[in-house]
């Protein structure tokens, strides 16, 4: 398992939510913060998905 990171913002750069995914793969990752996010209703504020290597999973401007 990998560690992943979801980060949402609000209109002022404030962070919405701030947390830690673990997850086998990339796309895995994807959905599980996408839930999280629509959970939220935060799927259209801006967002991203990172792992803790460094890679960009998703990002939602």
């Amino acid at each position: 398992m990998s560690k992943y990171y979801l980060t949402a913002f609000g209109k002022a750069g404030e962070h919405l939510v701030n947390e830690t995914l673990e997850a086998t793969s990339d796309n895995e990752a994807k959905e599980i913060g996408m839930k999280k996010l629509e959970e939220k209703e935060l799927l259209n504020h801006s967002s991203r998905i990172v792992k803790s290597s460094g890679g960009l999973v998703h990002f939602h401007p």
